[in-house]
Order: C-alpha cells, then structure tokens, then sequence
C-alpha cells in the first residue's frame, strides 16, 4: 500500500500537510469510534504505520528511495488505544502529542512511587537537666507528639464496606478526559478500575494512614552528659509511609550552670579561698569536689591565682567513661582585723619581708 495514496497525499506533501491528514483519518478509523470493526482496526494501524514513515525525515527518505517499499525494520505498529478522536479542538489552545503523553508519563510514575517506602521525618525536643543530674546520668519523662498509623484502618486509609457501584465512574471503571482531539481514558483511581468499591476512605484519618498521638517515653541518659548534648532514640519519629521506617526522636540537653562549679570539657574548675598563713607556710585543705570533698596539700609560698591539678575528681566522660580531673584556683583573703595585736603583726611581717617581695615581683 502506497502511504501517500493511503493518507490522500501528493508525494510532496509537507509535514503539516501529513499531520492533518493522519488527524482526519485517525478519527475516522480509531478502534474506539469502531468498536469491534477489524477492518477499521487494522485501516487505523496502516494510516498510523504510514503516518510515522511520512513525518519522520529519514525514514520518509528511505522510503521513497525504495520506491514505496517498507522493510521488516521499519514497519512499526503503533497502537492508541484508551483514545477517543471524536472531539475536536483546533486553534493554539489545542495541545500538542506532547502535552497528551507527558500526563500519560506522570500518571504512571505517579502509581510506580504510590508504594514506594518512604521513611518517617525526624522529630526535635529539648530537656533541660541539673547540673547533678547531668554528671549523674538517669532517666527522665518526656511527652512526644507524633503521627503513627490510624488505629482505626490499622495504615491503610480506608475501610472495608459493603459492595456498591463506584460513583466516581458510575460502574464503568473508567474515567475520561478532554485532551485536545482526543478523550484520555484511564482506569478510576476511585475503585482501581473495577467499577465496584468494597471500602470507603477511613474517617478517622480522612484517608491519610496516620493521626496525631501523644506518647510518654522514659528516655535514658548517660552520665557526664555537657550543654548541648544530644540524645537520640531510635524510631520514636513521625511513622514512616508505604512501610518505610520511622523517624528517629533527637532530643537535645541543656544543663543548668552549678554555682560552685566550672566545667570545661571534662574537667571541673573550682575557685577555693586561701588565707595568707595558709599561703605561706603551706596547709592541707579540703576543697569541693563532684560528690564531697578532696584533699589538696598546698606547698608553702603559693600565690593568688595559682591552680592545682587533682586526677580523675572531675566529670565522668558520656563518651569513653573515662573521668576528668578537678583544677582547684587558689584565690587568697585578707583576713578582717578586729583588734590591734592582729595590726601589729601584720606590720611587724610586712617589716621583715617588705625587700623579699620587690626583689621577687621586680
């Protein structure tokens, strides 16, 4: 069969005289016009076939170098079904084949994710703990609000009813819509095509598989815990869709400042008082420390400001368990003079090492 005979065409026909004439014909002979029509069927896929060797520049060429022969090769049999040519629609508002199949391409992907798991969003909270508590380590109760499947349809959006016709499609299972020259058919979304519905949208989660719930957790935290820390538990997150995992609930610590303490990493810093005697001659004192006290021996001539280094008195690590150390400040008082023999003294000592101390601050 000559195309050009078969489309109605002169052998120099243009392309767009070779688009509407494959238009004219194709709502003519399309199957859906023609229902059960083999001869109309088969007129269609040759009209198809001939449209595509004629509109295509390299295969149009072959074709009438072969003089009007097609090979196995080339031959393509093309076939629209779920379309309707019956509507016709012309001016620059028409749309394009590219239009018609880009909706037919998003569609499909559309169905191909609808299962897709999909992993749950994480959820954020903060806790605010005690200095103690934050060395100590323990637990504590928090409130969690966060989407889990509808205990109702148990995830899955809909119930179970009793069987009545689809009203989206009217019992068909099949819905169509303008596009162009063209009525798209697609199966309903609204019974998968089977123009029966056995179950109706949950009402409780209005079809969306989750509702909202609140859950108290008691959330274990470890020892030595610092400001801004971060605890994480595993699956208490928003619930996760088409059976991903859930989220995961990270709840970031801040630890209230001790009015004694200091802490820098993992080592506590304390400021503790001297007198000048004690400075001077050397004492043994006990200075504060995370749980009680500690012994510290300060050496005889020690200055304000000085500190000393008391191993494994400090804050127990979350990470390896390993303790810190306690670095004592020393910081010397003046003592309250309440009577004149404590005056004298004083500046009977200043007498005696007033050149000391210049010559050792010089």
């Amino acid at each position: 069969m000559d195309f050009y005979i078969l489309l109605g065409l002169e052998r120099g026909a243009t392309v767009s005289d070779i688009k509407r004439a494959y238009k004219r014909l194709a709502r003519r002979f399309h199957p859906d016009i023609n229902p059960g029509d083999r001869m109309a069927a088969a007129q269609f896929r040759q009209i198809a076939e001939a449209y595509e060797t004629l509109s295509d520049p390299d295969r149009r060429r072959r074709y009438d170098a072969a003089g009007g022969r097609t090979s196995d090769q080339d031959s393509v049999t093309y076939g629209f079904e779920g379309f309707d040519f019956s509507v016709s629609v012309s001016g620059a508002s028409a749309p394009t084949f590219g239009d018609l199949f880009a909706d037919v391409i998003s569609q499909r992907e559309t169905r191909r994710h609808e299962g897709t798991p999909v992993r749950g969003a994480d959820l954020h909270q903060t806790l605010e703990l005690a200095f103690d508590e934050a060395m100590q380590g323990g637990t504590r109760a928090v409130t969690v609000t966060r989407q889990e499947h509808c205990r109702s349809c148990k995830g899955t959006g809909r119930l179970h009813t009793a069987e009545t016709r689809c009203g989206q499609c009217q019992g068909s299972g099949v819905m169509k819509s303008t596009r162009g020259h063209m009525v798209f058919s697609r199966p309903c979304g609204a019974c998968d095509g089977s123009g029966r519905k056995r179950q109706m949208k949950c009402p409780t989660c209005n079809g969306q598989q989750f509702e909202t719930r609140s859950e108290h957790l008691n959330v274990a935290f470890p020892a030595g815990l610092a400001d801004g820390s971060r605890i994480r538990v595993p699956g208490k997150g928003h619930v996760g869709r088409g059976g991903g995992e859930n989220g995961d609930l990270y709840i970031t610590v801040h630890v209230k400042p001790h009015p004694t303490f200091r802490r820098e990493g993992d080592d506590l810093h304390v400021v503790v008082p001297l007198a000048i005697h004690e400075a001077a001659l050397g004492a043994k004192i006990d200075v504060p420390a995370f749980g009680g006290t500690a012994r510290l021996r300060v050496p005889p001539g020690t200055q304000s400001g000085q500190r000393f280094r008391l191993h494994e008195r400090g804050v127990v690590s979350s990470r390896d368990g390993r303790r810190g150390d306690l670095i004592v400040e020393i910081k010397l008082v003046l003592p309250k003079l309440l009577d004149e023999r404590s005056k004298e003294l004083l500046r009977e000592f200043g007498k005696i090492n007033k050149e000391s101390v210049r010559e050792e601050n010089r």
